[in-house]
């Protein structure tokens, strides 16, 4: 008897894939023209490369995670100041004996990072007292245009992954900045915001948080949506199981929970400083999911023009769902939203678009 290798030979056709997801915006093109068939997988000689742009609390975080998690054959360190950086180079170094063989290296100047097959950018300006928002986010401009073009001129087929805050306007800047096509430019978004939802939902229903599937989408930070119509906990949708069972629940005790997900990054700052283990961890998910082509599903920044309401015409990164390979950003889920979910998504893209025309960077 033959052994059905796929759905399509069991009549499940390409039509219904197509209904589950959309392309971003060009990634059939711009995949294509820039490395042939950019999600098949890397030869297997090639040694895998990251850079990482900033070596503070975060940036080091993120290279000690993908350091144990043996996801680079090389690791390139940049940054402003040479003898921290040498610092912290040395300290990974003396614990090779201990780790996986990688070569790490490190300079003030981006030749070091030539080469790279994912470029990670954690530098950014941090808030001056009296500073507005507006004015440390022209700082961070500022920064990005001597960070982002030699990223890109010494590794024009990288993909570029921006951590630094506010990651959704900053990796409109990278892409603009970086001349890459939009799937290879994404931002860390909400990625680690709903790893937090799904910590909360877990801890309250005493299950893993791998069987908890929840999003967080939209910007980053305080106006974050969370995306209740979608959580499923091991594949039993959430609420509409809750409304079967006569289980009552508000509007606000959700609304409740959202801002506890996003306070709970600030009570880390109010406690030890600055966060930095858990950005490292979802950094390095996303480097596995990109680098190894897993086609994972991640909340991540990416262009968002002409999803779910937003305009063509406005050009704004926001955190969605999608699919990410050794391309970039493959595919984006057509996740269905409520109305109320469809509004708040579509206000933070109209607010990250006024934003961004302060910043004359359209063109």
């Amino acid at each position: 008897m033959k052994k059905t290798s796929s759905l399509s030979e069991l009549g499940f056709s390409d039509a219904a894939t197509t209904a589950f997801f959309r392309q971003i915006k060009d990634v059939a093109a711009s995949s294509s023209a820039a490395a042939g068939d950019a999600d098949a997988p890397s030869q297997p000689n090639h040694r895998i490369k990251i850079s990482i742009v900033g070596a503070g609390n975060v940036g080091m975080a993120i290279a000690q995670t993908i350091l144990t998690q043996d996801l680079a054959d090389e690791i390139a360190l940049v940054d402003a100041k040479p003898e921290k950086l040498r610092g912290e180079m040395l300290d990974l170094q003396h614990a090779a004996a201990f780790l996986p063989r990688v070569r790490i290296v490190s300079g003030t100047y981006y030749a070091v990072t030539a080469g790279s097959d994912l470029a990670i950018v954690t530098a950014g300006a941090r808030q001056l007292p009296g500073e507005t928002r507006l004015d440390l986010l022209h700082r961070n401009v500022a920064l990005f245009r001597t960070v982002v073009p030699p990223l890109a001129q010494h590794s024009p087929d990288a993909l570029l992954l921006v951590v630094s805050n506010p990651v959704d306007v900053l990796t409109y800047v990278a892409w603009k900045l970086s001349g890459f096509p939009p799937n290879r430019v994404l931002g860390s978004g909400t990625n680690l915001d709903s790893s937090r939802f799904r910590s909360l939902l877990a801890d309250h229903l005493e299950v893993n948080a791998q069987d908890v599937q929840a999003y967080m989408v939209g910007e980053h930070g305080d106006s974050s949506v969370a995306l209740w119509s979608s959580i499923s906990i091991g594949g039993v949708p959430m609420l509409s199981s809750l409304r079967e069972s006569d289980v009552e629940f508000e509007q606000a005790v959700l609304e409740r929970i959202r801002k506890a997900v996003v306070g709970s990054a600030y009570e880390v700052i109010r406690l030890k400083g600055y966060t930095s283990w858990a950005i490292g961890y979802s950094v390095a998910s996303l480097a596995r999911s990109l680098l190894r082509n897993q086609h994972r599903i991640h909340p991540i920044s990416l262009l968002a023009s002409g999803f779910h309401g937003i305009p063509d015409d406005r050009e704004v990164f926001l955190s969605l769902p999608a699919v990410l390979g050794r391309s970039g950003v493959i595919r984006i889920p057509s996740v269905q939203l409520t109305e109320e979910e469809g509004k708040r998504l579509r206000k933070s893209a109209q607010t990250l678009w006024e934003i961004q025309q302060q910043l004359g960077l359209a063109n």
